[in-house]
């Protein structure tokens, strides 16, 4: 099947199950799907813009009632929409962070933090992780101290991932964010992967904005994501226009420069609201998705010389696991070599593990019924029996 111009129909949910780290959950909803087709246009949603000629002001779709859904859902009081969780990320840097100033991240943070850092000239301070790839509020205290010694003065901003994408692990982000504030830092929570899996409640978590992704976990059309902020921190970056035309005088009404304006047009935006109820109502189930993580991580466990590299029991559906002593010392001698894995997977209906990835890697179980959850379990113990590892 081709969609046209070479380009192959992409098949790979309809026909596998797919535990890819970044896809799990942005696949998309049934109603996000029909949101493709109708608002696929680029401009679609420009129908009804009236004065103020603002995104957020729209009402027909309800854009505006998603946009305070959006706050309420994530108890935040203002929300908006962006390009993706790195444009959030970008906005409030570049609101905060002047050129020399340090800004507190983690060692397992994104490298689009590290990057939203250098564009608004920052300098990168890392919070180290600990022996368990964790982040503790005692690690966050010791570097900011650090960092006063050595910049003389505290960090301009503060990037706490809940979950980090390396190990998937969780970390204490409600202690940590006490522990900046005491220093009066600002505190961005990365939701990349908790925004629109698990619940998520900014005020109770103390910090000063929320940023997830809609594309990674949100079932949402790329590239989409969200930027809330508390009522203090959204005069801030949510910042009108002051800006004057020299020769003509023209000004620009309400528009926030850090949205540049709009932001998400067409299908990115309403693929996410037709997907919203959907993920609303899923946030609530997310101890069925550890679970099946559970299941899917203890058979890899069974498997002689396997390790999980995440924190064990698993506390999200992200992990990362090493078999440098299982399945890679099978690649040494298979004719496939380190392919071998993938391709068995793939000839048993799963897919999303990097082709040739033999030692450490990363899936994601968010999604899975307990039935394919268990028939995953069977497809890996299978592959490591049918090549001479000892599995129980």
């Amino acid at each position: 099947m081709r969609c046209g111009a070479g380009i192959d129909a992409r098949m790979v949910d309809e026909l596998a199950i797919n535990i890819d780290p970044i896809q799990a959950g942005g696949r998309l909803t049934a109603d996000a799907m029909k949101a493709v087709i109708a608002y696929g246009d680029g401009y679609s949603v420009c129908d009804n813009c009236r004065k103020p000629n603002r995104l957020d002001y729209i009402t027909k779709p309800p854009i505006a009632e998603f946009h305070k859904d959006l706050a309420s859902w994530l108890n935040m009081d203002s929300a908006r929409v962006v390009p993706g969780a790195r444009r959030g990320f970008q906005a409030v840097a570049h609101t905060y962070v002047k050129k020399g100033d340090p800004v507190l991240l983690t060692s397992l943070s994104h490298y689009t933090e590290f990057l939203a850092i250098e564009e608004a000239g920052g300098t990168a301070c890392e919070i180290p992780a600990g022996d368990r790839h964790i982040v503790t509020a005692d690690a966050a205290a010791a570097t900011i101290e650090e960092v006063k010694k050595q910049h003389g003065r505290a960090p301009a901003l503060a990037f706490i991932d809940h979950v980090d994408y390396q190990y998937g692990n969780v970390h204490d982000v409600q202690v940590i964010a006490q522990v900046a504030h005491q220093y009066d830092i600002p505190v961005l929570y990365n939701g990349a992967y908790t925004v629109g899996i698990m619940p998520v409640d900014g005020k109770n978590l103390g910090v000063d904005f929320v940023v997830g992704s809609g594309h990674k976990s949100m079932a949402a059309p790329a590239p989409s994501g969200v930027l809330a902020a508390t009522a203090e921190r959204a005069k801030e970056v949510f910042r009108t226009t002051a800006i004057t035309g020299d020769k003509t005088g023209r000004q620009f009404g309400i528009k926030e420069p850090e949205m540049m304006g709009c932001t998400l047009m067409g299908v990115t935006l309403v693929g996410m609201m037709a997907s919203f109820p959907h993920v609303q109502e899923r946030v609530k189930h997310f101890d069925r998705e550890l679970e099946n993580a559970g299941i899917v991580a203890g058979a890899l466990r069974s498997i002689t010389g396997t390790t999980i590299l995440s924190e064990f029991p698993r506390k999200h559906t992200l992990t990362r696991v090493d078999t440098t002593a299982s399945f890679d010392t099978v690649a040494q001698t298979h004719k496939k070599r380190g392919f071998f894995l993938s391709t068995a997977l793939n000839e048993k209906g799963v897919t999303g593990i990097i082709p040739g990835a033999t030692r450490v890697w990363k899936y994601n179980t968010y999604g899975m019924t307990n039935a394919q959850a268990q028939y995953v379990v069977q497809v890996f113990v299978d592959i490591a029996q049918e090549n001479g590892l000892k599995t129980g």
